[in-house]
């Protein structure tokens, strides 16, 4: 990440963005493994997270593009490993990620080579006391076990969690895991003196609750993006999010011309 000198004249970088993260706490940098289109990121987003994701499916992204996500999304191999700077991240969610991992597609594509790979470069990018959640499904028992012997191996704590585990419809399946010791660490590294223990899974009476909660979360942003469009042109729609590109960083936005946001005639 460049410095912030060399993006912006200070008057221009400490804008009203940049002001705000001072006087507000942190938000923690999620990494969403198999990001897609970017839906689980929309959540991440609602509930005051900072987000990067990736992706090994082009068009799953250009479609989280098209959605104009708040989150950074990338091309990237799970399989080949996340290569990022140690400790760059407070936490991490996947969502059908790991069983496709122990999918040996082609002659080289070893399940052990590769989660190996997976486990050991995210332990490496997550900061002490990060959790991960994965939710995922499962062949069978054989591969919950070896999947959890990759994790373990990386050095993760953590186990399995079982949401409704007498229904068909409703189950799901989850690794939980944390870096580091058994205690919480704060965001300085210090403990917090909570100890790290696997969440209560869901039962049957409460899944009713789980699914209302999960429709409310959607509803919510629908409105919130129907809100956010509206009386406004795609000309100011388009300013707009160039602006808030340039505010965060960002050095490959288009230039704003007269015909920005103009429908251009086909060939």
């Amino acid at each position: 990440m460049s410095r912030p000198e060399h993006q912006a004249p200070p008057e221009i970088y400490y804008g009203d963005t940049e002001a705000r993260k001072y006087t507000a706490k942190k938000p923690a940098l999620i990494l969403d493994i198999g990001c897609g289109s970017g839906l689980s990121g929309e959540i991440l987003t609602e509930e005051g997270y900072e987000w990067v994701g990736f992706d090994i499916s082009p068009s799953m992204l250009s479609v989280g593009l098209e959605r104009d996500v708040e989150g950074d999304m990338m091309l990237a191999d799970a399989g080949h490993g996340c290569m990022f700077r140690p400790g760059s991240f407070d936490g991490a969610i996947s969502i059908s990620v790991l069983q496709w991992l122990c999918n040996a597609d082609t002659s080289y594509n070893a399940p052990g080579s590769r989660l190996s790979v997976f486990f050991t470069t995210l332990y490496a990018s997550l900061t002490r006391g990060a959790r991960c959640v994965f939710q995922f499904y499962p062949e069978n028992d054989d591969q919950v076990q070896f999947i959890m012997q990759q994790a373990t191996k990386a050095g993760f704590g953590g186990g399995l969690v079982v949401d409704y585990p007498n229904s068909v419809k409703a189950k799901k399946i989850y690794l939980v895991l944390w870096v580091g010791g058994e205690m919480m660490v704060g965001p300085n590294g210090e403990g917090q003196g909570v100890k790290q223990q696997l969440p209560q899974a869901l039962e049957h009476e409460e899944a009713n609750v789980a699914r209302h909660e999960q429709r409310r979360v959607r509803d919510d942003c629908h409105e919130r993006n129907k809100k956010k469009k509206k009386g406004e042109t795609v000309k100011q729609y388009i300013l707009r999010k160039k602006e808030l590109d340039r505010a965060r960083g960002k050095t490959n936005v288009p230039r704003d011309s007269k015909y920005t946001g103009k429908k251009r005639r086909r060939k």
